[in-house]
């Protein structure tokens, strides 16, 4: 029996707002990016950061909820699975991105005049496993408390 593991874990910032969309089934689903940075020091003794830009799909009532709390800019704990997409432009072109299919979500700082932040865990056993606009398969999360 082989082992294997994919899971990822961010802490970073909104480079952009959530977009909500449905698909054509009526699935809730939603794409953000998150941006983290890392430094270090060089050889020369010289300060160096980079930064890595995280595509992040959500699916059901996660994606509604990031739709309705997230924002550019807000600092956020995302933990999923990293997943790739492969397409076909319309001229012809092969395109494939890898993304973290979000399943827990934690706001790590308040956006003025709202309460405290929410945590989000979608259960595993719920999660679509489809590319997004892509299959038939119903969601059916309970009412997530907060």
């Amino acid at each position: 029996m082989s082992m294997s593991l994919n899971r990822a874990t961010i802490i970073g910032n909104l480079t952009r707002d959530p977009e909500l969309r449905n698909t054509s089934t009526g699935q809730s689903v939603t794409n953000f990016s998150v941006a983290t940075s890392s430094q270090w020091t060089d050889a020369a003794g010289q300060r160096q950061e980079r930064t890595e830009y995280h595509p992040v799909v959500a699916w059901g009532k996660l994606a509604e909820i990031c739709s309705q709390y997230l924002a550019k800019g807000r600092k956020v704990y995302v933990e999923g699975r990293l997943q790739t997409r492969e397409w076909e432009t319309p001229d012809g072109q092969k395109r494939q991105r890898t993304e973290i299919v979000a399943d827990n979500m934690i706001m790590l700082d308040r956006a003025s005049g709202q309460g405290p932040a929410p945590t989000v865990r979608q259960p595993e056993s719920e999660a679509p496993q489809v590319e997004p606009g892509v299959g038939e398969q119903e969601i059916r999360i309970e009412d997530i408390p907060f």
